[in-house]
Formats: structure tokens, C-alpha cells, sequence
């Protein structure tokens, strides 16, 4: 079985300062020393799947292309560093308009990625800024790290290192 570090997107991956849905491009910043730091995990052998809200889509302020636009960016981005991406799980609904099962912390996309992946939930982790993303972990069976948001993720990779011990 695998290992996964999931990981949030806005406020985790890319700074979302200022801003209450990122999905323009030029407001795609990423986060201190993300690429580095993606890189120790994928090198120590972590899928890094990235598992994102998105009601923006169901409020109409931007569509689907846009959330992939960006996950391409990332994974340009990422590129440099040697680091791709496993797979991204959005969802793009709202409470406002209605319910679905995907939604965070609902913990159906990450149960997904386990599945198709046959990851070991015991051996991962999932990396947020707020509390719905530890209910999230609880909710899947994968171990939380909240992050301060947008300061980047080196404390959660220290402290999956130091698990790792």
C-alpha cells in the first residue's frame, strides 16, 4: 500500500490572502518554499493529492475551467521542481445551493483517492488551514496538520518527518 500527504489548496498550496476565492491566475501565488517542500515528501515516496472546495463554481463567480487553469499552473509550476502532482479532487458545489456528498469534510474525495490509489490512511496525511480540513482527515482515517494559513506547509512536512522516525 501507498502513502499520501493531501493537501488543501487555497491558504495551503497558494496564498489566498486577501481574497475569498482565488481563481484568476494572476492571483495564483504559492505559498513559501512549496516547491521544496513537495519535493522532500515526493522523494520519500508521498502521492501528493491536492483535495479542494470550490463553491465559487456553484455561486457562478467562475467556472470549471478555471479550477483546472490553475491546477495546470500548479503543475507547471511544479514541474521546475522535479514534483508532479497525483491527482487533484475538487468539489464544486456550495451548501448554498444545495447539498452534496463531495464537499469537505465530508471525507468522500479523500476516500476516493484511497481507493483508486490503495493508499494506507494510517501512513497519510492531510494538510490544512482550517478545521474543516482536520474533520476531513478524522472523517477519511488519515492523520490532520493544520497549518497556519498561507505561511506554506514546512512545519506539517517536519512534523510527517518526525512521525516517520
Amino acid at each position: 500500500m501507498q502513502k499520501a500527504v493531501f493537501l488543501d489548496r487555497d491558504g495551503v498550496i497558494n496564498s489566498d490572502e486577501g481574497r475569498y476565492y482565488v481563481y484568476r491566475e494572476e492571483d495564483f501565488v504559492l505559498t513559501p518554499h512549496l516547491g521544496e517542500q513537495l519535493k522532500r515528501l515526493q522523494e520519500a515516496g508521498f502521492l501528493l493529492i491536492v483535495v479542494s472546495n470550490q463553491g465559487g463554481v456553484a455561486r457562478g463567480l467562475y467556472g470549471a475551467q478555471e479550477v483546472e487553469r490553475l491546477n495546470n499552473l500548479l503543475r507547471e509550476q511544479m514541474a521546475k521542481y522535479g514534483v508532479a502532482p497525483t491527482e487533484f479532487y475538487i468539489c464544486p458545489h456550495h451548501p448554498d445551493f444545495g447539498k452534496c456528498l463531495c464537499r469537505k469534510p465530508l471525507p468522500l474525495l479523500v476516500q476516493k483517492a484511497l481507493a483508486r490509489f490503495d493508499i494506507d490512511a494510517s501512513r497519510s496525511y492531510f494538510v490544512g488551514d482550517r478545521e474543516s480540513d482536520m474533520e476531513t482527515a478524522r472523517n477519511a482515517g488519515v492523520k490532520g496538520i493544520l497549518v497556519n494559513r498561507n505561511a506554506g506547509i514546512g512545519e506539517a512536512v517536519e512534523e510527517i518527518f518526525a512521525a516517520a522516525q
